[in-house]
């Protein structure tokens, strides 16, 4: 018994350093960021077969939030069960998260959000995100009916500039979707015997997860707390956000900027160094935490 849970022990350590490693080289945003999970955890390591890979990374890029980030909490999980891809979510983010952090502490402490070099990380900002706009326009967009999908988001975005209206848009988008391309969509499937998690637990999971998407809202405007606030808005926009980390800006805007949190310079400021350092994109929310509500708001939004 002793020796099973040594073996295990030792496998989340394993799970970890490799992780950590990616999270500290891992340059180029969620594509690059799949080829780097591919090299390392497929051919390198072989901790999956090609196709069950695959089938992760679609997997992935159907649920909301990051891709990259999920796939690689994916192979965790794989490689060492529940713990295992908790692991391989801490590895793969602390090492941005805690260079965000402390970015967001020096530019708070010594003020320097008028320094030139700050100015130049908003201007690459709105570079990055311009291009990445751009880029999935093109990628996602190649028919008439995906084509006035994009507009009809747009003008109820434009018209209606609130975060429930880019909710809105979003389902509405979704279900149009649904309806016109649900004859060009393939089935995939993991094998179940490569992934240790019952069904049961799949239902757990599912219900805690929808449960805090409805109660999270309620209890913040019950409660007058910024922290719980905080989480709800995080929480919210993680929940929603299909399509990488580009696609989370507006939504966290409308939480953030809009909501009186931070400036819109600071936000910029942010997402600018976020471009500068490894690791997945989603860890710019440990930069806004901290602006807002100092380390405890970066780790609590973290």
């Amino acid at each position: 018994m002793n020796s099973k849970r040594d073996h295990q022990f030792k496998r989340w350590i394993e799970i970890f350093v490799v992780t950590l490693r990616l999270g500290l080289t891992s340059f180029g945003g969620p594509i690059a960021h799949l080829g780097y999970f591919h090299e390392e955890y497929v051919q390198r390591r072989k901790w999956l077969d090609e196709q069950s890979y695959l089938d992760l990374v679609a997997l992935s890029q159907f649920l909301p939030g990051p891709a990259s980030s999920q796939t690689g909490i994916g192979i965790g999980v794989m490689r060492g069960g529940i713990v295992g891809g908790i692991v391989a979510f801490l590895g793969f983010s602390l090492p941005s998260v805690i260079a965000l952090m402390i970015f967001a502490s020096l530019l708070t402490t010594f003020g320097l959000e008028d320094s030139v070099a700050i100015r130049g990380l908003q201007i690459v900002a709105v570079a990055v995100v311009s291009k990445a706009v751009l880029s999935m326009a093109k990628k996602s967009t190649t028919t008439l009916s995906t084509k006035l999908i994009a507009l009809f988001a747009l003008l109820i975005t434009l018209l209606w500039q609130t975060a429930y209206a880019q909710i809105i848009a979003i389902l509405l988008a979704g279900i149009i979707g649904l309806f016109l391309f649900k004859n060009n969509t393939q089935e995939k499937n993991l094998s179940s015997s490569n992934f240790p998690i019952s069904h049961r637990m799949g239902y757990i999971c599912l219900t805690l997860f929808f449960s805090l998407l409805v109660l999270l809202p309620i209890l913040s405007r019950t409660f007058d707390l910024s922290w719980l606030t905080l989480f709800d808005s995080f929480y919210r926009s993680g929940s929603l956000v299909f399509g990488g980390g580009h696609v989370v800006l507006p939504l966290l805007e409308q939480e953030i900027v809009t909501a009186g949190w931070m400036s819109q310079q600071e936000f910029l400021t942010g997402f600018g160094a976020t471009q500068a350092v490894p690791g997945p994109l989603f860890t710019f929310v440990a930069y806004i935490g901290t602006i807002i509500n100092g380390w405890i708001g970066g780790f609590l939004s973290f």
